[in-house]
């Protein structure tokens, strides 16, 4: 038989890792009766069953197992050979897919992709606001802004600043409640907090403080939820000076905690630093954004 195209391949990897057609189709970008064409063809090909269905969702069969090693390696040929093909595309035009957590998607970024917009019309831009970090390996995103030292060795990043953080109210929430002038005064107060990320508990513990879930009075994993609650005077938050100081109803609680401001870096893949809209793209945004950084 003709090798599969890799396209086959990548939705039985897919279906693989995620055990359900319709999961596997949104993490592909496909529908899911495609998923279930790609699947029969395969079968089809090689003559024999893939799947089958069980209360866990789809097993892959020992035929399947003896495949997925192969695969992946066809998979991580095929996206070197398309990342080395994109880092040699030139042109200033075309698409570049960005990633960024939800708050520097929505309250930085926006102005900055206005005016790139207006100085290359022909670039595309894609979007990604999320919290969770993209692979650029996999070509999940062609740029990412983190705010998390990057780790690995096949990724080019330039660190563009850092991001102060403080505790924030309203001027409304001051009036009512009045005003922490201590970590311990914190106790009397409503602080919001995350649900089931517990990256504000490890906070307080590392600066030798206990916390619980039950000590936030609301509790949001969507960080730009936990925005709009604190413009709206329901409690205290921890948030980027920067953005706060945006804010003229926000005032900044001074209660002694010293926090680690969030490095802010501009990442890309190696392989696609040679793509001229890519570049284009990075260059304007890391301009921009050290410029936002150091308060120009």
């Amino acid at each position: 038989m003709n090798t599969p195209d890799w396209t086959l391949l990548r939705s039985f990897l897919a279906v693989v890792e995620m055990r359900s057609l319709s999961a596997a189709a949104t993490r592909v970008g496909a529908t899911q009766p495609t998923l279930s064409r790609h699947i029969r063809a395969l079968e089809t090909a090689f003559g024999v069953t893939l799947f089958t269905r069980t209360a866990r969702g789809l097993e892959p069969t020992e035929a399947a197992l003896s495949l997925i090693a192969d695969a992946r390696a066809m998979g991580t040929a095929a996206e070197a050979l398309a990342l080395k093909a994109q880092g040699r595309a030139q042109g200033l035009s075309g698409t570049v897919r960005i990633t960024a957590s939800v708050m520097v998607a929505n309250l930085l970024l926006p102005p900055i992709l206005a005016d790139l917009r207006a100085a290359e019309p022909r670039i595309q831009i894609e979007l990604v606001a999320s919290d969770q970090a993209q692979n650029l390996l996999r070509r999940d995103a062609d740029i990412a802004i983190r705010m998390v030292d990057p780790t690995q060795n096949t990724l080019i990043a330039r660190k563009l600043g850092e991001a102060p953080l403080g505790l924030f109210g309203t001027r409304g929430y001051f009036e009512r409640r009045g005003r922490p002038r201590t970590v311990a005064d914190l106790a009397g107060h409503d602080v919001l907090g995350f649900d089931r990320n517990d990256a504000l508990l490890r906070a307080y513990a590392a600066h030798g403080l206990r916390a619980e879930r039950k000590d936030f009075c609301i509790r949001c994993d969507d960080q730009m939820v936990s925005w709009n609650l604190m413009l709206a005077g329901a409690g205290l938050g921890f948030a980027q000076v920067l953005l706060a100081g945006r804010q003229p109803e926000l005032e900044q609680a001074e209660i002694g905690l010293h926090l680690a401001p969030l490095p802010v870096w501009l990442v890309l893949h190696e392989e696609v630093r040679g793509n001229a809209r890519i570049r284009r793209v990075a260059d304007v945004l890391s301009e921009a954004l050290i410029g936002v950084l150091s308060g120009g």
